[in-house]
């Protein structure tokens, strides 16, 4: 029986570097420099690299399921905050 690849680390590298581009581009919009066409590129460059960490974001929790449960991924329940909710 062949076995499953290993899962490519890439969409973690891919989410972090996403997310350190957003933080730098949203730090630089904040500064209030910038001239209104390249705020509206750098709005439009935001959108798409939020999306981007979204999708990762959504992919990693459908992991989490199915590796809770792979026969019943539906029954997956959430981690407990770091408040200490149950």
């Amino acid at each position: 029986m062949a076995r499953k690849p290993a899962p490519d680390p890439a969409p973690v590298a891919d989410f972090e570097q996403s997310l350190d581009q957003l933080e730098q581009l949203v730090e630089k919009m904040e500064q209030g420099e910038m001239s209104l066409e390249d705020s509206l590129a750098a709005y439009e460059r935001g959108v798409g690299l939020y999306r981007r960490c979204q999708q990762a974001l959504e992919q990693a929790e459908l992991r989490v399921k199915l590796l809770s449960d792979p026969e019943r991924p539906e029954t997956a329940e959430p981690f407990p905050d770091a408040a200490g909710d149950a």
